[in-house]
């Protein structure tokens, strides 16, 4: 199925969801709102024309000063039927919270840990929303575009790794 196909097929179900549509790269990109990311991510992996079966990642953009800051953007690809799609849908700074997508893709899991951890973007209804990469009293996210370039002080990451003589 084209691109356009799968766009068409997602603003046939959702004419209310979407925001916008493109073509990039070969891939269909549907911004949605997020309060319908749960149903557009539960059609797209059981509808059995499009059968996304595989979501390949999860990662976040910063579009600091924006009243939307933050963007997720979703990847996903069906196995069966050898196409993909992205996602993407915007959370406020004051509101970063997101539907997790545990119930419906379990490799979700830690991909969303690790937005929640760099960029500091919760999702509602992950089985375990803790910090995956840096230290549990890390300070910040360290991928947002205010984080300090230096840091903040706290002490590396790498005092956890032993002295190798």
């Amino acid at each position: 199925m084209t691109p356009e196909l799968i766009i068409e097929k997602i603003k046939g179900m959702f004419p209310n969801a979407i925001l916008s549509t493109k073509i990039e790269f070969g891939e269909g990109s549907v911004s949605i709102k997020r309060e319908a990311l749960l149903d557009v991510c539960r059609f797209l992996h059981d509808d059995p024309e499009l059968f996304f079966d595989f979501i390949t990642d999860i990662c976040s953009v910063d579009f600091i000063g924006q009243k939307e800051r933050f963007e997720v953007v979703y990847h996903f690809y069906s196995v069966k039927h050898n196409h993909r799609i992205r996602i993407k849908a915007k959370v406020t700074e004051g509101d970063a919270v997101i539907d997790s997508l545990c119930v419906i893709w379990k490799g979700a899991n830690w991909l969303e840990r690790e937005v929640y951890d760099l960029m500091g973007i919760k999702f509602k209804g992950h089985p375990d929303m803790r910090r995956i990469l840096m230290p549990e009293d890390f300070v910040g996210h360290p991928l947002r575009k205010d984080y300090p370039t230096e840091g903040r002080g706290e002490r590396s990451t790498f005092d956890f790794i032993p002295d190798i003589d």
